[in-house]
């Protein structure tokens, strides 16, 4: 746990950097939120303290880069409390939760607070990018989705420029989830400490691209990859989401087809034109936590060659 969070601290800088105060007063307020909860949980319960192994400090965290910059503060402090009391306590504390106490606090909050979780603040990217200047209320997924919900073309054309503000998080979003090149730089530090394995991010990433490259080769409107690739929460989710060691499968074939399966659900939920929800990384990664247990069943290698134990046999 101590390696996720440095591994989300060039994230973090990014957040900061880029939506300044915002950043900063979300992921107090969720930390504080997660560690004060979890405390006063297992104290209810009167099971042993759990702060110190430092998973509701990367909850809070991770629940804070899935935020929007405005969101006010008690709704932060709702979600948080949602993720550890409800998603990981009820079942019994780290280890045992079935679904990732982040992704629920966040999909709470979307559901109950669906205004302010999809009212954006506005960022420097627009003035980088003069097609778009006049939106300042909207993600780049957002108004490509809109545009195709009314029959039109995709709002603008995405540029070497405009890719290199994607990459580097100059545009609307939640505050963590916006800079690509800090969320790779945090994965590459978390394989080089083998705190995660290569197989859920690269099957995820690649059937992503996958994808959008078939979209791309067949509809005039589709967006191109690195448009699929830098915008949204892809990146947050398939390197410190979907990794989640609790909540993914432990056979290195069940974390390929988890990975895949998020890349196929969030492409799906994406690029339906009739959606109302133009991302999907959040419910495609819950949906598959709910699978794990299957394909934990289905990858699982049954031993081969033991003696049975004969009827009325000693031995």
């Amino acid at each position: 746990m101590a390696d996720v969070l440095i591994a989300l601290l060039p994230a973090l800088a990014a957040a900061c950097w880029f939506f300044g105060w915002d950043a900063i007063r979300l992921t107090v307020a969720c930390v504080a939120t997660c560690l004060a909860t979890e405390w006063l949980c297992r104290k209810a319960m009167r099971r042993d303290n759990t702060l110190s192994d430092l998973s509701a400090a990367v909850t809070g965290v991770l629940l804070a880069f899935n935020l929007p910059p405005a969101l006010p503060t008690w709704m932060a402090v709702v979600g948080s409390v949602v993720a550890i009391a409800i998603a990981k306590q009820t079942f019994g504390g780290l280890g045992y939760n079935p679904f990732n106490p982040a992704l629920v606090g966040r999909a709470f909050l979307l559901i109950s607070c669906t205004g302010p979780m999809t009212t954006w603040s506005a960022s420097a990217w627009n003035s980088a990018n003069a097609a778009i200047s006049a939106v300042t209320s909207a993600t780049p997924l957002g108004l490509v989705k809109e545009a195709l919900k009314s029959g039109q073309p995709p709002p603008f054309t995405l540029t070497p420029g405009m890719t290199w503000n994607f990459f580097i998080g100059n545009m609307n979003g939640c505050i963590g989830e916006v800079s690509a090149a800090a969320l790779l730089l945090g994965a590459a530090y978390l394989l080089v400490r083998r705190t995660i394995t290569w197989h859920v991010p690269v099957a995820y990433l690649g059937t992503t691209v996958l994808y959008a490259l078939i979209l791309r080769l067949t509809s005039a409107n589709a967006m191109p990859v690195p448009f699929h690739l830098f915008t949204g929460g892809l990146m947050l989710g398939a390197c410190f989401m979907a990794t989640d060691m609790v909540t993914t499968p432990v056979t290195r074939r069940g974390l390929l087809i988890f990975g895949a399966g998020c890349g196929i659900l969030t492409m799906v939920i994406r690029t339906v034109v009739n959606g109302a929800y133009p991302e999907g990384v959040s419910f495609a990664i819950l949906i598959m936590n709910a699978f794990t247990p299957l394909i934990n069943r289905a990858t699982t290698r049954q031993p081969f060659g033991r003696i049975k134990k004969r009827a009325g046999s000693k031995t």
